[in-house]
Order: C-alpha cells, then sequence, then structure tokens
C-alpha cells in the first residue's frame, strides 16, 4: 500500500486575486479556517509553526509542524510543504502547489496536493485518509471564505 494520497481542488472566490493572496498569507485568517487548528505563526518570512488537531474518524491526532513556502510569486502563486509530528500515530507530510488566476467574478484558486503519514495513522487505510482529506481541504475553503468575508464556489470538473 502507498503511504501517499493525492487530492486538489478549484475554487471561485469572489474577491480580488490580492485579497485573496493577502488572506492566504495571513496567520489569523489561516487560523480560522484551518479545521482543527490551535496555533499557526510566522516565524520567518517563509516558515510557519502549527498545532492542528486532525479528526480522521476513529481517531484525532494532533500535530505539530511546521510549514515553508517556496516558488513564490506575489499574487500568483506558491508552494507549500508541511510536516507534522502526531506523536505515537507517526509523521504526517504533505505539499501543495497554489496558484491564483483572475477571473469575472474574482479569483480562481487551483491547487494540487499530495500527503501521506507513516505508522498507525496509513494503518488506517488509504481510502479513509484520503477522504478525510479531501473533506478537511473543502472545508478549509468553506471557513477561509467566511474568515475573509466573501463566498467560495467549488468548481468540480465534469
Amino acid at each position: 500500500m502507498s503511504d501517499k494520497v493525492e487530492f486538489g481542488g478549484r475554487y471561485l472566490l469572489t474577491a480580488p486575486r490580492l485579497a485573496v493572496w493577502a488572506a492566504l498569507n495571513d496567520a489569523e485568517t489561516l487560523r480560522a479556517a484551518i479545521p482543527g487548528c490551535s496555533k499557526i505563526s510566522w516565524t520567518s518570512d517563509t516558515e510557519l509553526e502549527a498545532i492542528i488537531t486532525v479528526n480522521l474518524g476513529v481517531v484525532k491526532p494532533t500535530f505539530k509542524g511546521d510549514l515553508v513556502l517556496s516558488d513564490i510569486e506575489p499574487a500568483v502563486k506558491y508552494t507549500l510543504a508541511g510536516k507534522g509530528r502526531g506523536g505515537l500515530l507517526g509523521l504526517a507530510h504533505g505539499t501543495a502547489n497554489i496558484t491564483l488566476d483572475d477571473h469575472a467574478d474574482g479569483t480562481l484558486l487551483a491547487f494540487t496536493a499530495d500527503g501521506g503519514a507513516s505508522g498507525q495513522i496509513m494503518r488506517l487505510g488509504r481510502a479513509i485518509v484520503g477522504a478525510s482529506a479531501q473533506k478537511i481541504i473543502d472545508h478549509f475553503f468553506e471557513r477561509f471564505g467566511d474568515a475573509m468575508g466573501t463566498s467560495v464556489t467549488p468548481l468540480h470538473e465534469d
């Protein structure tokens, strides 16, 4: 069984691209948007640390981790890589590529991500972790829109 799960999505936000970029880089907006996040703070211009409790259904591990931004093109794109330590449940890791484009109704945010885990988390099964990850991402964007005071519409491929 692979220890990697892939997911992604496209979302339409009814806000200008610069406002979306600013919110993606605001620790308080991110804390409000990330389900289970009790702390997130900048430790440098490109690094954040966070404490997040993830609801995987049967277990709810708390991860303490570090996030690093790279390949930054302001208001256009960046890559976000993170590693979290979940105590006895092991490690989780992930990378997301996020891009922003102008849209007639606001901003189109697209991302592709992959992540995985070691130890007990992946023993729960790839399908459970993958479904939880996509649900968490969808919930994040709903909460992100709320924190920004804008609406967010998921765009599904037909």
